[in-house]
């Protein structure tokens, strides 16, 4: 199952689905269903190699973990909004549903690699499949799912996950979980198996900071400062998580990528 986005095979989806609004992330105003003007007539963005300096760094850090491809490919069989004008309503609508289930899919495998949390692997590998299955089913069918519920029927898999590899910090295992900590001072901060789940880290200070083993799951990094930072084993930090933050090249950084390990 590929959990990285492959822009080449999808229609620029997330270019015209969503909504921009002029902000810090996105230089203009773009109502949903409408194409960026940035996007070219090959479903390829005009500005790609200079998003930031244009006033797009939203874009930058967007990842829709592969469900456009998916989106395009499978849902709609290859077919694209601009040669079947008629499917591009349900296609944006899809959009988002399989985005969510593709980013779930990317926990669940990642989780499925933390040697720590076997004792939940069959339940994950089962939800695993079971979440393959859903990405399959048509438009209609995507649509009618009650995605809030199905993740909030995964998310307790994750969260064990979670517990079992981040014991392997030790006790002391400092709970920030949904946490506003938005430009708070955390330099050289002990945060070994943190939960982190959800915290606003917006600007924070984390240079130096002992991060082995936290779980970022749905972190906001943006602009957090991470160089230096010992991130060895972090549990859920996604590429986009990275970009988002400001960071270096020590070395330290390592981030799986699940939909190599597991195509």
């Amino acid at each position: 199952m590929e959990l990285r986005a492959d822009c080449g095979r999808c229609a620029g989806l997330c270019c015209v689905a969503p909504a921009f609004a002029k902000s810090s992330d996105f230089a203009i105003d773009k109502p949903a269903g409408r194409a960026c003007p940035n996007l070219g007539d090959d479903f390829r963005c005009g500005i790609h190699d200079r998003l930031p300096q244009k006033g797009f760094p939203g874009c930058v850090v967007f990842d829709c973990f592969g469900a456009g491809q998916q989106v395009t490919q499978v849902t709609f069989g290859g077919r694209d909004w601009r040669g079947t004008p008629a499917i591009a309503g349900p296609m944006f609508a899809v959009l988002p549903v399989m985005r969510q289930l593709h980013e779930l899919l990317w926990y669940v495998t990642s989780a499925l690699e933390l040697p720590a949390a076997r004792r939940v692997h069959p339940r994950l590998r089962q939800a695993r499949e079971e979440t393959i299955a859903l990405t399959r089913g048509t438009p209609d069918d995507l649509l009618a799912l009650d995605v809030d519920a199905y993740r909030r029927k995964v998310n307790p898999l994750l969260q064990k996950a979670s517990e079992l590899a981040r014991a392997g910090a030790g006790p002391r295992r400092p709970d920030h979980r949904g946490a506003n900590l938005i430009g708070r001072r955390l330099r050289g901060a002990d945060l070994r198996g943190a939960n982190l789940r959800g915290a606003l880290l917006i600007g924070a200070d984390l240079r130096d900071a002992d991060l082995r083993l936290a779980d970022f799951t749905g972190a906001d990094l943006r602009g957090a400062d991470v160089r230096g930072a010992d991130l060895r084993g972090a549990l859920f930090l996604t590429e986009s998580q990275l970009k988002a933050a400001v960071t270096d090249q020590d070395g330290r950084r390592q981030v799986r990528s699940p939909s190599e390990a597991h195509g």
